[in-house]
């Protein structure tokens, strides 16, 4: 045998082994997985577990909906709940569906938001008398223990909203582009709006308009809100008041594309936090108090003060912002003057509830 054929045989030997020798540790290493850590037990009395059901539309509408899970997580971080979700509700026949999803998994709370929630909220709640619900819009006929219903003056902050609309009108036409008229504290708001720009100007122009569609696509249509308020502002609209989510934000952002020459007011929520691309017009928003409101309710189950019935929030006007320079100081008095009229009853509004 050749030194040449002897040294290739040695390569090949050592090379089995360094292979070998590689198999035999891969075969012995161990994979250490750590195991996920096991789901929150909701019928344990000792773990709060909180559910949220949206109105149709989505957890970030930039209103009344993220306003409510705003609220709902706080409590959630105060308490140290086990467990927070929510479920978006793409379709209104599903209300009682999704309830139904986290009162089988033996949620403490329950948060349904949104006025056509109120029925499906009520039938859970007979059926699951050991469970806390919280409705926001929800106006309760009678009384049930474990349920309460968060209500808003939405005509007093949507009378602020339609003073501030007609004293900062130069055209003598304001505008309103709103979610469906099937709800009332939508209602509310447009009346509110209305009567208070009528309160300054008696002859002043409002263009309000309803979608006219029912309560799956009223307040996620940004499209159908951006065209009508462009129409009311062909018309002469020079402040745009848009109440009715995403519906709502077309119609701001729309106005905002005006580059200044319009002013828009937002609802719900301080929509200056919410909406940055409303920004250029954004003067203020008529605001319903929702995410301290659903925190306060949250809390008062865990501590044992829950009483069903109604819990009523806060509204008023969200500050001016960027524009409060630009908004005279007469007006600011005149506002805080309606407003204290508002809170002690010697001014209404004209809104009558179911009216």
């Amino acid at each position: 045998m050749s030194k040449r054929t002897l040294s290739l045989l040695t390569v090949l030997m050592l090379l089995a082994l360094v292979l070998g020798a590689c198999q035999q540790a891969t075969a012995t290493t161990v994979v250490t997985e750590v195991a996920p850590p096991a789901e929150a037990d909701c019928a344990d009395e000792a773990t709060v577990c909180i559910g949220l059901v949206t109105d149709v539309g989505t957890i970030d509408d930039k209103s009344f909906n993220q306003s409510a899970w705003e609220g709902a997580n706080a409590a959630a971080e105060e308490l140290d709940a086990a467990k927070i979700e929510y479920i978006e509700t793409k379709d209104a026949k599903d209300y009682a569906t999704n309830i139904g999803l986290f009162a089988g998994q033996n949620y403490d709370i329950i948060i349904t938001v949104g006025f056509a929630l109120g029925g499906a909220t009520i039938e859970a709640a007979a059926a699951y008398p050991n469970i806390d619900f919280i409705g926001v819009d929800q106006f309760q006929p009678t009384t049930i223990a474990n349920v309460t219903g968060i209500l808003f003056p939405e005509d007093q902050s949507g009378f602020l909203a339609g003073a501030l609309a007609a004293m900062m009108s130069e055209s003598g036409t304001v505008a309103a582009v709103l979610g469906t008229d099937l709800v009332p504290p939508v209602v509310a708001f447009n009346v509110g709006y209305a009567n208070g720009a009528a309160y300054i100007n008696p002859d002043i122009t409002v263009i309000a308009t309803y979608h006219p569609g029912g309560l799956d696509v009223a307040f996620n249509d940004p499209e159908w809100g951006a065209t009508t308020a462009r129409q009311a502002i062909d018309q002469g609209a020079d402040v745009v008041f848009g109440a009715g989510g995403n519906t709502g934000n077309g119609a701001l952002i729309e106005a905002a594309s005006e580059g200044g020459a319009v002013y828009c007011i937002g609802v719900d929520s301080d929509q200056w936090e919410t909406v940055p691309e409303a920004h250029p017009c954004l003067i203020s928003s008529a605001m319903k108090l929702i995410t301290p409101a659903v925190h306060a309710v949250i809390l008062s189950s865990v501590n044992g003060t829950f009483t069903g019935g109604h819990y009523f929030g806060g509204a008023g006007l969200a500050p001016f912002h960027d524009f409060d320079a630009a908004i005279p100081q007469e007006v600011k008095d005149t506002l805080a003057e309606i407003d204290a009229a508002l809170k002690d009853g010697s001014l209404t509004t004209g809104y009558v509830p179911g009216g």
